[in-house]
């Protein structure tokens, strides 16, 4: 009996750099153990000038994910009434529309929108980056408005270039929780996306150890009512933290 064929197996790093370089491939990933993605990613042209180099000290997502869930398992009862998250795998495979259908019916379940806040870790273009959707249960409510926050540690890399594929991500989403009313569409895009001035990075390594400190400040400090007229989030600002407290963060991570 002949052998059966190895997959290959590739981690989302690879996923995004084989992305950019424009090649196709195939490959198979499993999900939180729920279930099983096997798709292609297309070859398709790009421009000559756009390039994905390694970095060898870059924190991968095997490493990244172990210590984002170590930081969530930390968490008291309290706060995990009010966050929820997901993984960062989730958002380039929903980029990919092979896998978008079976993404999103995963999301559903989870019904994540009903958490005061949802924190996504996003990896794409070999940057790591932090969303955090807040409140959107909270549309009728004066003090709790609603909004989404991206934590970037390299604003020149111009972080909302990635706002319609978060809007059309954050839409789908509400779709796939909300399909009691299919034909109310939902008012996802008045809500602002605001890129606060956060500490940035000083070399090309930095970006997803930088986005493991702004998950676990953001879950310590996050007020459990705001109101975006209100300045918020006053609390994330340049001068946030020193290079000094995120080299003692970094240094307690298990890597």
């Amino acid at each position: 009996m002949p052998k059966r064929k190895q997959r290959e197996i590739i981690s989302v790093d690879d996923f995004c750099a084989s992305a950019a370089a424009g090649n196709c491939f195939h490959f198979l990933v499993t999900v939180n153990d729920c279930f099983e993605l096997s798709f292609a990613w297309p070859n398709r042209r790009r421009n000559n000038n756009a390039s994905f180099s390694k970095h060898p000290n870059k924190l991968d997502t095997n490493k990244f994910e172990c210590c984002f869930r170590n930081i969530w398992q930390g968490l008291s009862e309290d706060k995990k009434g009010s966050f929820t998250f997901l993984d960062s795998l989730w958002f380039p495979l929903y980029m990919n529309e092979s896998s978008r259908e079976k993404v999103l019916k995963w999301i559903e379940k989870k019904c994540i929108l009903s958490k005061k806040y949802v924190v996504i870790p996003i990896v794409y273009w070999g940057h790591w980056s932090l969303l955090i959707l807040c409140h959107f249960g909270d549309r009728k409510s004066k003090n709790r408005t609603p909004c989404m926050i991206l934590l970037d540690s390299l604003h020149m890399a111009n972080p909302k270039r990635l706002e319609p594929e978060i809007r059309k991500f954050v839409v789908d989403i509400y779709k796939a929780e909300a399909k009691e009313r299919p034909k109310k569409k939902p008012a996802t895009s008045q809500i602002p996306l605001l890129v606060p001035k956060v500490p940035q990075q000083r070399n090309g390594e930095d970006c997803g150890r930088f986005v493991l400190y702004f998950t676990s400040l953001f879950v310590e400090n996050a007020p459990k009512n705001f109101s975006t007229d209100d300045g918020y989030p006053y609390f994330m600002k340049e001068d946030w933290f020193c290079p000094q407290d995120l080299d003692r963060f970094c240094s307690g991570l298990i890597l």
